[in-house]
């Protein structure tokens, strides 16, 4: 059964960075589309971005745009988010899912029942 496994969460200032990774199992990794969502705290569920299989399509949320950047090795089945120019509002747990294409339509993101634990990102001084 598919199980995603999230990391490289941590405490930055702002302006600093973080690579955030998923290492995926269970699932056929190189054929799937890849998508990193975020809760903020008292928040819902936001789409972050996504990437198709062969790393050629990429989509990210105008709140992030410029300064995210998703990628992936089919190789290590393994998923990523370079966070850079991070700003407070950026704090949230941080998901790694395989996506719905209705998210960056600006659907309600809602919680798989094999989404890992996330990743918790604090931006603060």
């Amino acid at each position: 059964q598919a199980h995603l496994a999230e990391s490289g969460g941590g405490l930055v200032q702002p302006g600093g960075s973080l690579r955030l990774s998923c290492a995926a199992s269970g699932f056929t990794f190189n054929t799937a589309y890849m998508s990193w969502v975020r809760q903020a705290p008292g928040k819902g569920l936001e789409w972050v971005s996504d990437i198709s299989p062969g790393s050629v399509i990429t989509y990210y949320a105008d709140a992030v745009k410029g300064r995210f950047n998703i990628s992936r090795d089919n190789a290590k089945n393994t998923l990523f988010l370079q966070m850079n120019s991070l700003k407070p509002e950026d704090t949230a747990l941080y998901y790694c899912a395989r996506t719905d294409p209705e998210w960056r339509r600006g659907a309600e993101v809602t919680r798989g029942s094999r989404w890992g634990q996330g990743t918790q990102v604090t931006v603060s001084v």
